[in-house]
């Protein structure tokens, strides 16, 4: 296996994980009859994200690392939302 085809499976890799999101989006939505982003769909951006970042990185992207670059601020800023909200609720309970 080259470096080539390590970075490839990589780039692949990172796709897979940033589309799966849309499934878990539409499944979740699906069972609550109304349109949602649970937290996997976030977990699954910054993973799907990191990856491909580093896959654009490799292969010296400019405009691919700008864009999952700034996507990745977005997902973590959700993540900490999405945290502080769970801890609100559990202070009130």
């Amino acid at each position: 296996m080259t470096v080539e085809w390590l970075w490839l499976g990589i780039g692949f890799l990172g796709q897979a994980l940033f589309s799966a999101r849309f499934l878990v989006q539409w499944l979740a939505s699906e069972r609550a009859r109304r349109s949602i982003l649970p937290r996997a769909f976030w977990f699954f951006s910054l993973a799907g994200g990191a990856t491909l970042l580093a896959y654009a990185i490799y292969r010296r992207d400019p405009v691919f690392i700008a864009g999952q670059g700034a996507g990745l601020f977005i997902y973590v800023r959700n993540l900490m939302l999405i945290r502080r909200e769970i801890r609100e609720h559990r202070a009130r309970t």
